[in-house]
């Protein structure tokens, strides 16, 4: 009888234990799956924060101190956002600059002392063209995608300056974010001289713009990170609550909802860019990481020297370039334009 009663005695404390372990597992469960939740819903309040920025306005500058230029209403790639912007044109242009600004900036990126710059391109025979990306300035759209949908407005302001310029070519200058956006754009145009049985892999609206990759004939960065979730992270990590975690959900959520674009690794994007480069960031780059953009220097230099130029500005922090060596800035920029184009 005594071995009977143990025996249900021990079978009951093993059901207990079983029992218990049962519970301890579920509350386990319970406890990731709510933290996971936490994430999920943290992740995407973090990623609409990033995409909702209000609008940052044009500076106010005296009509008397720039150039003249008309105005231009015209759509995006995506037939479904109207951009604003300015063109200034040269007498007998050699070929059209098309500035695209940093993320939360709009078509002035350095304010008032682009003027400089803009009167140094036309004096050179060069036609400039600046306008804001969706969700700045005077452009419309509602959210703002760091590179992942901008690139569509790139390739609207190129079409817009190939039905209103004389030249036959165009050369981006990419700044911040505005890097991503012009890879990328790059990247969906037609390659030059495909047939006609390579050109059925691209969409109908591609093939009606009537230029291919070889109407890019140049590119200016300032600033182009790693990768093009690069300058996400940072953003997330200094303003959002847990951000050093989510840094690494926010970029990802955010291309997810512009259509599942996937990251670009703008180091080898643009090392074999076939066209001049020139690049220019800060020395003192904390945000991007001013030992990552010399890496890419080194290999666009590796790969193509003979059309690369760069500028490392001492002192200077995440596009605080033009600020800080605004007249070796500027220089350099035009060194860089009247050694590759010039009249044929």
């Amino acid at each position: 009888m005594t071995r009977g009663f143990i025996g249900v005695e021990g079978e009951k404390k093993g059901r207990r234990r079983g029992g218990n372990f049962i519970v301890r597992s579920a509350l386990y469960l319970s406890l990731i799956a709510g933290a996971l939740i936490f994430f999920i819903v943290l992740t995407v309040l973090s990623s609409n924060n990033l995409m909702n920025l209000d609008k940052t306005e044009i500076s106010n500058v005296p009509s008397n101190i720039l150039p003249s230029y008309s105005t231009c209403s015209f759509e995006s790639f995506d037939g479904q956002t109207t951009l604003s912007g300015w063109f200034f044109k040269c007498e007998d242009p050699i070929t059209t600059v098309i500035v695209v600004h940093n993320t939360g900036d709009n078509r002035l990126q350095f304010g008032v002392n682009m003027v400089d710059m803009i009167e140094g391109w036309l004096d050179n025979g060069y036609n400039v063209f600046l306008f804001d990306l969706r969700n700045s300035g005077e452009s419309e759209g509602d959210i703002s995608a760091y590179g992942y949908l901008e690139w569509q407005d790139v390739i609207g302001a190129i079409a817009q300056v190939r039905s209103i310029s004389v030249t036959t070519d165009v050369v981006l200058y990419g700044i911040g974010t505005g890097c991503t956006s012009c890879v990328i754009a790059y990247d969906q145009l037609l390659d030059a001289d495909l047939t006609e049985a390579e050109q059925l892999e691209y969409s109908d609206d591609l093939l009606k713009l009537g230029f291919d990759k070889s109407y890019i004939r140049g590119m200016i960065f300032d600033s182009p990170a790693k990768n093009s979730d690069d300058y996400i992270k940072p953003v997330v990590t200094q303003n959002e609550f847990l951000g050093v975690i989510t840094q690494h959900f926010v970029p990802y959520a955010i291309r997810v909802s512009t259509g599942g674009t996937e990251p670009v690794n703008l180091v080898a994007e643009i090392s074999r860019l076939p066209v001049p480069v020139c690049i220019i960031y800060g020395g003192h780059d904390t945000f991007i990481g001013a030992d990552k953009i010399s890496q890419l220097v080194t290999e666009r230099n590796r790969l193509n020297s003979g059309i690369t130029t760069s500028l490392m500005v001492p002192g200077a922090g995440y596009l605080e370039s033009f600020r800080i060596g605004k007249d070796t800035y500027i220089d350099t920029v035009m060194d860089f334009m009247t050694s590759f184009f010039i009249k044929e």
